[in-house]
């Protein structure tokens, strides 16, 4: 189908052609928590790391998690949209863009972490210096930026013919028509043009799930590779790989829930959509409490003295209410709500838990083992400071600030996709032989 022959839905350009005032009132609050984030990273940056609540013995905290987290929701995108498209799933092509670009946003505000937590950024340079490939620290540096070009590449790629149909259908400024023009690449939507795209868009989503999984399995070594207890543990790799997945399926759900009811796009994100969603939310949600089980239950039966405290400050410490409400609410709940699945208000009351609960999960894993003693020292404290906060807020803020732009000046919805879809659906099946009509 030659683009010239396309016309979009008007609601899917509705949000490209006009803006309301709402939209300016979401963008100042969340350009403002930005702002504050900025301005307490000054401070920061200004005074040293002694202004956040990490020390000598606890040196990873909020920070870290929040690193983690992001880069775990980012594979919501990339990898469960590849899946989707390798298995041609149909149901996929109105959620694709949507995953898609969360990958690109978690990575940009989760990559950023790192950086905050080493205190002075000047030092990455010593990556490039003096960088060893022993250390599971420039694997992962490695990795992340791989996975980031390969994000940008696989977000853009299906953009192409809708970026053409934009700039033919939707009256733009001078900027938004140029940036259109020259992300468009003079498509015309040509059965070469179209075949090129497909093979490219093909060989993407195959290379980009083995680079996603390793991804986050790199980061797990970080971790694992640690003697440190509650950290060396083979099972890390999988199990933040499944964590990943999880926690991005329930932030795509919010996701589709919001631009749905924003953007009035309940003819194209419909229950169904919510439904699978959920279905592979659930199994997800009981593979981690597999996983968590086994982990938890494997140092428990050991009985070694270090897991054993280690355990009690999780059980029973200073972290049990965070432990236990995110067994309880974040998996087990969750779970209850997904296994009838009525209503899409259930299945993203469920995505919300997830994702609280694996926010929890990343910090339950990071700061209880940094103030579990290693030797006969006294315990350990760390308590997040109102900087370590405002940054967190920053980073969440940041990443809805840009959803938020990236839905202005693109279609969030990939018009040309579901347009194939449909005229591949209203296709007559062929006549079986020996039938007659």
């Amino acid at each position: 189908m030659l683009d010239a022959e396309v016309r979009a839905d008007p609601v899917l350009l509705e949000p490209l052609r006009t803006t309301s005032w709402k939209f300016y009132v979401l963008i100042a609050i969340l350009g403002s928590v930005v702002a504050w984030g900025v301005y307490a990273y000054s401070w920061q940056l200004r005074t040293g790391l002694s202004m956040t609540g990490l020390n000598d013995r606890v040196s990873w905290g909020v920070y870290i998690s929040n690193f983690v987290f992001f880069i775990g929701i980012s594979h919501a995108g990339t990898l469960i949209s590849a899946i989707l498209r390798v298995t041609h799933a149909e149901w996929r092509r109105p959620i694709t863009r949507m995953a898609e670009s969360i990958t690109v946003m978690a990575i940009i505000v989760g990559a950023a972490f790192p950086l905050i937590d080493l205190g002075r950024p000047d030092r990455l340079l010593n990556i490039f210096l003096y960088g060893r490939l022993e250390s599971a620290i420039l694997w992962d540096f490695i990795s992340i930026a791989t996975y980031l070009a390969g994000s940008l590449l696989y977000l853009y790629l299906p953009m192409i013919p809708d970026l053409a149909i934009v700039r033919r259908q939707v009256l733009t400024g001078r900027l938004r028509s140029f940036l259109y023009r020259r992300l468009g690449r003079g498509w015309t939507g040509t059965a070469i043009q179209k075949r090129s795209l497909e093979k490219s868009i093909g060989m993407m989503a195959i290379i980009i799930i083995p680079v996603a999984i390793s991804v986050h399995t790199v980061v797990s070594w970080i971790f694992g590779m640690t003697l440190r207890v509650g950290w060396h543990s083979a099972i890390f790799g999988p199990y933040f790989v499944a964590g990943a997945i999880f926690s991005g399926i329930a932030t795509i759900l919010i996701a589709m829930a919001i631009f749905r009811r924003v953007y009035h796009l309940e003819k194209y994100i419909t229950l169904q959509h919510f439904r699978k969603l959920g279905a592979l939310l659930l199994v997800l949600d009981l593979i981690m409490i597999y996983f968590t089980l086994s982990e938890y239950l494997t140092a428990a039966y050991g009985s070694e003295s270090q897991d054993v405290i280690w355990l009690q400050v999780l059980l029973e410490g200073p972290y049990a209410l965070m432990f236990w409400g995110m067994i309880g609410a974040g998996f087990i709940l969750p779970a209850i709500l997904l296994v009838s699945r009525r209503s899409i208000w259930q299945i993203v009351t469920a995505a919300v838990l997830v994702d609280v609960a694996m926010w929890m999960e990343r910090f339950l894993i990071v700061v209880p083992s940094m103030v579990t003693p290693q030797m006969t020292f006294s315990w350990n404290q760390y308590s997040p400071s109102w900087v370590e906060w405002s940054i967190t807020a920053a980073a969440f803020a940041g990443f809805a600030l840009l959803y938020a732009l990236f839905s202005k000046f693109f279609p969030i919805i990939s018009m040309w996709e579901v347009s194939e879809g449909a005229l591949e659906a209203a296709e007559p099946e062929p006549a079986i032989e020996g039938t007659t009509a």
